[in-house]
């Protein structure tokens, strides 16, 4: 089969004119060079195509150091793994293609279970064995004449047509439990099944989830949680009993996927946010902070999301508390907390008035401020000092209760509140 037309009207002009000269370079070279796994993947599926990883069987490195050499930019090598970096010259570079990575065709073999691979120079069909599920394991070669040629040594097209995530061995998952995690993700992505013999190899590998270390299964989750349907996942892992072998305190109950549900469309990212962590604030808001403490044990957050998630815990569990409160009484009570902890916990909130709260604090009231300044009270002859916060929030408060409107009141209010006479009518 030849994927040549779908390859030339899924990628961009921009894409291909890379692909094409790379291509040529690995022809001059005799180096075969392919696309395989997630983009084939996606390409079949009729997705567009947004990493454009090159698989080389030989030197990566070297063809990158070659394509540096004859077109500019430069090259961040990776002897370890046989890959390379190369950041494009400014005239092959797009909005969202600045560098392509360069990965020699290799082998992996595993010392013991659940440990990292050791990664040995192979051949193609060494690459294509030593991938999760069969529906990543096609290739399209794009080197010479064979521009476009389909590659599919494990019957990755069939699964892929018929919607079937399917393990390449049966010690797949004993080889690398975080693929449990990606078949699951994978499955509710594209509404494929997983096959019966794939399902059969989870309990033999759940013993191994704890092994993993905390990057790699914090990793495996910030997916899940980047992914449109992570409700759907984190409920079908919880139905496997693949949650809490992460940690004890990993659950997912019905209240917890409401919260998650169209969490990608509601949720704004307000604040220091990386992309999956209003999942992981609406996901365990409701869990204690001791429960989170223990699982920053197992999971090393960042330091910003554990504060937040520390936070959202807090005002999760004292939503009621803000039911009817002034503006000014809410701003002082949000105003200590991580704004992304506040936005997650509006949006999850119960109550719609606790919802406006904090909808408001994040759109307005944190931004009222009184036109006094504090040299302002310091030509009106205030003594420095604590008073000066003291002022400055009542005449804030005034503002946000509507108690003053206009600067002419605000001054009016200021006088009162340094002991002088308002001006005569």
């Amino acid at each position: 089969m030849n994927l040549k037309s779908q390859l030339e009207s899924t990628l961009t002009s921009e894409q291909l004119r890379i692909l094409r000269l790379v291509a040529d370079e690995a022809s001059q070279s005799g180096l075969p060079l392919y696309i395989i796994g997630g983009s084939v993947r996606d390409l079949v599926l009729g997705a567009a195509i947004k990493d454009l990883d090159l698989t080389v069987e030989g030197d990566a490195i070297a063809l990158a150091r070659v394509l540096a050499k004859r077109h500019g930019g430069r090259v961040t090598p990776h002897s370890k793994f046989g890959t390379a970096k190369w950041f494009l010259p400014k005239n092959l570079q797009t909005q969202s293609c600045e560098t392509l990575d360069l990965i020699s065709a290799r082998s992996e073999t595993y010392k013991h279970p659940a440990a990292l691979p050791t990664v040995k120079p192979g051949s193609m069909d060494d690459d294509i064995r030593r991938r999760d599920f069969t529906i990543n394991t096609l290739a399209i070669r794009l080197d010479g004449a064979n521009f476009g040629e389909l590659r599919d040594d494990l019957g990755g097209m069939d699964d892929l047509k018929r919607g079937v995530i399917r393990a390449l061995h049966a010690r797949s998952f004993i080889d690398d439990p975080t693929r449990i995690y990606r078949a699951v993700r994978y499955a509710e992505r594209y509404g494929f099944r997983i096959a019966e013999e794939t399902l059969a190899l989870i309990p033999p590998a759940r013993p191994l989830i704890e092994k993993l270390s905390a990057q790699r299964i914090r990793r495996e989750l910030d997916l899940i949680l980047q992914e449109e349907h992570a409700a759907a996942i984190l409920a079908r892992l919880a139905d496997l009993n693949l949650l809490q072998p992460i940690h004890p305190a990993l659950t997912f109950n019905p209240s917890m996927r409401e919260r998650l549900a169209n969490l990608h469309t509601r949720i704004k990212k307000v604040g220091k946010m990386r992309s999956s962590d209003p999942g992981w604030l609406l996901w365990l808001m409701s869990l204690s902070p001791e429960q989170l403490s223990a699982l920053n044990d197992r999971l090393h957050f960042t330091a910003n999301l554990f504060a937040s998630l520390f936070a959202a815990s807090k005002l999760y569990a004292a939503q009621s508390s803000f039911i009817d409160l002034k503006p000014s009484q809410c701003v002082e009570r949000l105003e200590s907390y991580p704004l992304a902890a506040v936005e997650a916990v509006g949006y999850a909130a119960k109550d719609p008035r606790v919802t406006e709260c904090f909808e408001e604090y994040i759109s307005k009231w944190r931004y009222i401020k009184p036109h006094t300044t504090g040299n302002d009270l310091k030509t009106l002859g205030v003594e420095p000092g604590p008073q000066y916060a003291l002022i400055l929030r009542r005449l804030r408060d005034a503002w946000l209760d509507g108690e003053v409107k206009s600067a002419e009141e605000e001054k009016t209010l200021l006088k009162t509140l340094l002991g002088q006479p308002p001006a005569s009518a």
